[in-house]
């Protein structure tokens, strides 16, 4: 594409949005235009600052002659390949790139890539570590929070850039080639966007479409989906495993090996369960196909302290652990959580349907570790069936989320938990799963004040009591004296 020869249409205001455009205006494109359907909070603000640094802000009004005028759309991950915008530009013949996409376009850094249902963020924030404690510049990127847009300029052939790619992204990538692709797992997800596993598999499959035999694919051993890509791609394939030896990276006698090299026990990784150790292995792989030794890796792996909003214990109140695992927004992270978790516990679900049934969740949530479910959030009557279903009486119904969490608090005994893993979206009630754990952590900081203050005028009442019953000894002490 030669930017200053078109006009392009970004679709989306919010954070990939904006780092579009910001990169369009940067190189001069013929035109920047701008468009959210729902301007509002932080969209509302990006599209005031770019419309001073020189785009045009698309209205709905004015929405038809930006179509006939651009050339390109750039559509953010929000906006899917189904909406009527990118329909009409697929219509007319014209161009359609996603943020990524374009992105990766103007990034000289090798990439290393990873995508799957769960643990994506993990990942690629262990491999930040990792490329740190080998003194190699890396950026974690992408999904992960900041768009490649914000940062390909800046790598040079030196660095890594660490993508984490969601399905989302897949949709609009044509000629992305990372030269390791990381695919961890494939479980039900967004088929509210997707329609259908299929779909959804296919989208993931994506990110080896372009891979050659100079590539790396890293695969999971142990998920049959995604061991069957190794036979549809050009990439040398390296596993990762739990349960059996690969070539690549595996779990043996309770520790993490890279081939016949071992990296480090299993027990000395900052996070625990399954899912963190098979996160890490494909960590190792990846890190070890773009050259770093293991004792960096250790070392790494050693610094990881975890993902904000992913299984982050955020304290305790008179005896009760409060866990914000509001990342999990799909039955598999959630399962995985209470696989995790030490403890029974009272669990918070619900929010947003992801168009799947929650059947297998409540299957495992009878199994035990679960004193009560408390359900909210528009699916909570799809969550109510399920739980029907499944013969799980244990539940507490609440229309919103704020009385959830404060029923979760009366419910729990000391020495359990009360987990806020919702196993659906957040878009229901929040912008997404940080703001649905920011709130989690407000309202635990009102219980323990709460808690502080009522602990407080019981030690006052008991004082008071104490200080009582002293004066009432000192006077009989002077009767018997007189």
């Amino acid at each position: 594409m030669l930017l200053q020869t078109q006009k392009f249409l970004v679709a989306g205001a919010s954070r990939s949005g904006t780092a579009a455009a910001k990169l369009l205006l940067r190189h001069h494109a013929a035109g920047v235009f701008v468009y959210d359907e729902r301007p509002a909070g932080d969209a509302e603000k990006n599209l005031a600052a770019l419309e001073a640094s020189g785009a045009v802000v698309v209205t709905a009004g004015s929405l038809p002659q930006a179509q006939e005028e651009c050339d390109v759309l750039v559509l953010s991950p929000g906006v899917p390949i189904d909406h009527p915008l990118p329909v009409a530009f697929r219509k007319a013949g014209k161009k359609i790139v996603g943020e990524m996409e374009l992105g990766a376009l103007f990034l000289r850094a090798p990439a290393l890539a990873v995508t799957g249902t769960n643990g994506k963020t993990t990942t690629v924030n262990m491999l930040g570590e990792i490329f740190r404690s080998a003194g190699r510049r890396a950026v974690v990127c992408g999904n992960a929070g900041l768009p490649l847009c914000d940062c390909a300029e800046s790598l040079g052939e030196e660095d890594v850039a660490v993508v984490e790619v969601s399905s989302f992204q897949l949709e609009s990538l044509s000629s992305f080639r990372p030269h390791v692709a990381v695919v961890l797992n494939i479980t039900e997800d967004h088929l509210d966007r997707h329609y259908n596993m299929q779909n959804y598999i296919f989208l993931k499959k994506k990110l080896l479409q372009n891979s050659r035999e100079s590539e790396y694919a890293v695969l999971n051993a142990d998920d049959e989906r995604v061991r069957a890509f190794a036979a549809e791609t050009r990439a040398k394939t390296v596993f990762f495993s739990l349960r059996e030896r690969t070539d690549g990276a595996c779990l043996r006698e309770g520790s993490l090996f890279f081939g016949e090299e071992k990296i480090m026990s299993a027990d000395e990784l900052p996070a625990g369960g399954e899912h963190n150790i098979a996160d890490a292995l494909a960590a190792v792989c990846a890190a070890k196909l773009f050259g770093v030794n293991g004792e960096a890796i250790r070392a790494g792996l050693r610094a990881f302290k975890g993902v904000r909003h992913r299984m982050e214990r955020i304290g305790g109140i008179g005896g009760v652990t409060y866990i914000d695992d509001s990342k999990a927004t799909n039955a598999d992270a959630t399962i995985k959580a209470l696989d995790g978790v030490r403890g029974d516990c009272v669990l918070l679900l619900g929010g947003r349907d992801k168009g799947y049934d929650y059947d297998g969740l409540f299957d495992r949530i009878r199994q035990g570790g679960v004193a009560q479910a408390v359900l909210y959030g528009e699916n909570r009557f799809k969550l109510l069936s399920a739980a029907v279903r499944r013969g799980f009486a244990r539940v507490s119904l609440c229309p919103d989320f704020d009385t959830a969490v404060r029923i979760a608090a009366l419910l729990a005994v000391p020495g359990q938990n009360v987990l806020l893993s919702p196993a659906s979206a957040s878009f229901d009630a929040f912008s997404g799963y940080e703001e649905r754990g920011e709130r989690f952590r407000a309202l635990f900081e009102e219980l323990r004040i709460k808690a502080d203050g009522e602990e407080a005028e019981d030690l006052s009442a008991e004082k008071e009591e104490e200080e009582g019953y002293v004066s009432e000894a000192r006077d009989d002490s002077r009767e018997a004296e007189e």
